[in-house]
């Protein structure tokens, strides 16, 4: 069993920084003043299973087991992977499954992903999945037939409500994330989702983290 998740470096930093500006008695740049430090992390392929699911894949009575805490609160890569079977038989092993379970399956494809498999996959907010393509899905144990459930993330911010009076937005808003560095970019539509079990944190997926060559130390904004 994985130890709990400790604070994360970038909120200690946060914490320190505006503690340091507090005692210099300096009014403290705006990023400084949020509550809770910016996180952009990159989402890789993965999918979201129901305990019928796992069941089916990895046998009856299995229990997803978790590899490594996501940022997010309780929220984990599990141990456990699948295979997904596309159209002509093209497949993409080892795709990570995130815990805990969900009440729907939901697959969640980077562009250059879809178009290798040969699906044709809409933008989407995650659960809103109706009327999406199917895959197949394959597991130690046995094969799961989708009938919809395959997506590409839209890119989305997660807001604690102390974030979001910040930033004054609210659910459902779009906001602009504008990234620096040597291939700087701004992203126009990032929805907003809010919590209060979330953590400041954008996600975009792999070809929208290559496009603008996001590492650790590139520079990153939320503007409303």
């Amino acid at each position: 069993m994985l130890p709990p998740p400790q604070p994360h470096r970038a909120e200690i930093e946060h914490q320190v920084r505006r503690a340091l500006y507090q005692r210099l008695g300096v009014r403290a740049p705006k990023q400084v003043q949020a509550p809770n430090p910016l996180l952009v992390n990159v989402s890789a392929r993965h999918c979201h299973l129901s305990p019928q699911a796992v069941e089916t894949l990895f046998g009856k009575g299995h229990k997803l087991t978790p590899k490594k805490w996501l940022y997010q609160k309780d929220q984990f890569a599990a141990e456990e992977s699948v295979t997904l079977i596309g159209p002509r038989s093209r497949v993409i092993s080892n795709l990570r499954i995130l815990g805990p379970c969900r009440d729907f399956n939901q697959i969640e494809l980077a562009l250059t992903d879809s178009i290798a498999l040969g699906f044709d996959i809409p933008t989407r907010q995650s659960g809103n999945i109706k009327g999406t393509t199917g895959c197949m899905l394959m597991g130690p144990a046995g094969f799961l037939e989708l009938e919809e459930g395959v997506i590409r993330a839209a890119p989305h911010v997660h807001m604690h409500p102390s974030d979001t009076a910040f930033y004054g937005v609210k659910a459902g808003d779009f906001m602009k994330l504008r990234v620096g560095g040597d291939c700087a970019v701004t992203f126009e539509r990032l929805l907003v989702r809010e919590s209060p079990d979330f953590k400041l944190e954008v996600h975009i997926d792999t070809d929208e983290a290559n496009a603008c060559a996001l590492s650790a130390d590139t520079p990153v904004e939320l503007i409303k």
